[in-house]
């Protein structure tokens, strides 16, 4: 319930106040006075878009604060077009703050009429009456889990068939790069052996200059025999140890170069071969912009998987398609089942609409709701729902939009929010004019089904009629007035006295007369 509300800096508002009971509450005043402003201020603190050109001229920010029973509300506006929210205090998104309120209240204006001839909106009524939410939420996850079993379907269709046509070009690269039997690490083993063998001759005459530098020739005169020959153990025995251990890696140095020396040969067609086969990998490089050979062999593995996926697509998709048969099945029962649940209460649903509206007047009123299957399944299941109304005699049932005027609209619409008010457990509904059209003695009615829904909820009407007026529990006048500076908006809660001089100036003008006065007393009496 809302209990309070305080606007300050809102276009003609500087600061207001007001407090709100439970039950049946009015709020009248003349055109232009501000009942408007007063609830365009109430829908940005439950999260309407935010101008700042409604802040008050001359400040840099207005605030609306809602006081409910367990929760408060507050938006600030600042003029430089930013905006903050706040739920207890605590700042939350604009999305959070929507998600809140309409938990909290519902507001009904005069262009929220035209919601009647919504598809949409009639499936909700329905809904709302059947209280089917939990068949609907079990048709919903299925019906999440269908689609996206659809969508992997056709996704794996897109890619085999985008496969298919790409097929013999991966084939051909793969094929390209499989055949080439690469190696991790080839290429610095082959330039190696380019080296060793395009270098053989240097490098034989290399070692054997090294050979004979330690063994020398047939008569001697290497560096071994030369260290063989010092004798320094008497002078020196630490040299001799270490000429010592000289001369034995002199040695293994020197059978080693000889051993190297013999195996290097020259083999000008093994130098073809890895030469042919560095500008092969090369070719290849550059032909798949490779930076080497181990990115060669990353794109080959990778045009391997493809290969292979190309040959399991068939089964994929026979999979995913077995997938989206069931969940179809699943889905088809769950929707029969709403089909079912929405079904079971629409007779009661038209009755009760029908009833209510021959008590505002609609002598004649007839409704049907038409459920007609949907070509495939949607989020709010197989039903397609059309709200069918006649007011008169021997008139045809049709659509809402084609028969019914503004006056029966208004009517109708009161009746289903009576109808469904109960089922959605809103503590607050506000009414912005919802008696346009009407007058007399159906104005009336429609306060007492207003006062029937304040039983359980609060009410709250914005009115020009005397008649609605006279029914409220608490009674709020909105008007202007004037100061120094510029006009301002207020509203106050009327005790007895100024009850009966405002509905006297509803029924009369300003002039107030003494009928209407009496007429304004009588129909508080009632």
């Amino acid at each position: 319930m809302l209990k309070h509300l305080h606007i300050q800096n809102y276009a003609l508002i500087s600061h207001l106040d007001i407090d709100f009971g439970p039950g049946f509450s009015v709020l009248t005043g003349e055109t232009g006075a501000g009942k408007s402003i007063i609830l365009g201020a109430l829908g940005l603190v439950l999260g309407a878009r935010a101008d700042s050109k409604a802040i008050t001229d001359g400040e840099d920010k207005c605030i609306i604060e809602a006081t409910f029973d367990d929760t408060i509300i507050r938006r600030e506006l600042y003029a430089n077009g930013k905006s903050r929210s706040f739920v207890d205090d605590s700042v939350v998104s604009l999305q959070e703050l929507k998600s809140l309120a309409n938990k909290l209240i519902d507001i009904h204006s005069q262009h929220a009429n035209l919601l009647i001839e919504n598809a949409d909106f009639q499936l909700e009524i329905v809904d709302a009456v059947a209280h089917n939410s939990a068949q609907l939420e079990a048709y919903q996850a299925i019906y999440a889990r269908y689609t996206a079993a659809v969508e992997e379907w056709q996704r794996l269709q897109a890619l085999a068939k985008k496969s298919q046509q790409d097929a013999d070009y991966i084939q051909y690269r793969y094929k390209m790069l499989d055949e080439a039997e690469l190696r991790e690490g080839e290429m610095a083993e082959l330039d190696e052996e380019q080296y060793r063998l395009s270098h053989a001759e240097e490098i034989k005459q290399a070692l054997m200059l090294a050979s004979l530098a330690l063994n020398g020739g047939p008569e001697g005169g290497g560096a071994i025999e030369a260290i063989r020959s010092c004798r320094l153990e008497d002078a020196a025995p630490e040299l001799q140890e270490r000429l010592e251990s000289a001369r034995i890696e002199l040695k293994d140095i020197a059978e080693e170069a000889e051993k190297k020396m013999a195996s290097v040969e020259m083999d000008p067609q093994r130098l073809m071969w890895v030469e042919e086969r560095i500008g092969k990998l090369e070719e290849l490089k550059h032909k798949f912009n490779a930076e080497s050979v181990e990115e060669l062999i990353r794109m080959r593995d990778e045009l391997g998987e493809q290969v292979s996926r190309m040959d399991s697509f068939d089964f994929d998709i026979e999979q995913a398609k077995k997938a989206v048969e069931k969940e179809k099945e699943l889905l088809g029962k769950a929707g029969e089942a709403l089909t079912k649940s929405r079904k079971a209460v629409i007779p009661g649903i038209c009755e009760k609409l029908a009833n209510d509206l021959t008590r505002l007047g609609v002598a004649h009123a007839k409704i049907e709701i038409a459920i007609t299957p949907t070509a495939d399944f949607t989020e709010h299941g197989c039903d397609e729902v059309q709200l069918l109304f006649a007011a008169n005699l021997n008139q045809s049932l049709r659509a809402v939009s084609e028969v019914a005027s503004g006056g029966e609209i208004s009517r109708l619409m009161l009746c289903v929010k009576a109808l469904i008010a109960s089922t959605k457990g809103l503590p607050t509904i506000i009414f912005d004019e919802i008696d346009t059209g009407v007058s007399g003695s159906i104005a009336t009615q429609m306060a007492e089904i207003m006062k029937e829904m304040a039983k359980h909820r609060q009410i709250i009407a914005i009115t020009h009629l005397p008649q609605i007026a006279a029914q409220g529990e608490s009674h709020y006048k909105v008007y202007k007035a004037d100061t120094d500076k510029r006009t301002e908006t207020h509203i106050n809660r009327l005790n007895s006295e100024e009850r009966v001089t405002e509905i006297a100036t509803m029924l009369s003008g300003n002039a107030i007369t003494d009928a209407a006065l009496q007429t304004a007393q009588e129909l508080l009496n009632k």
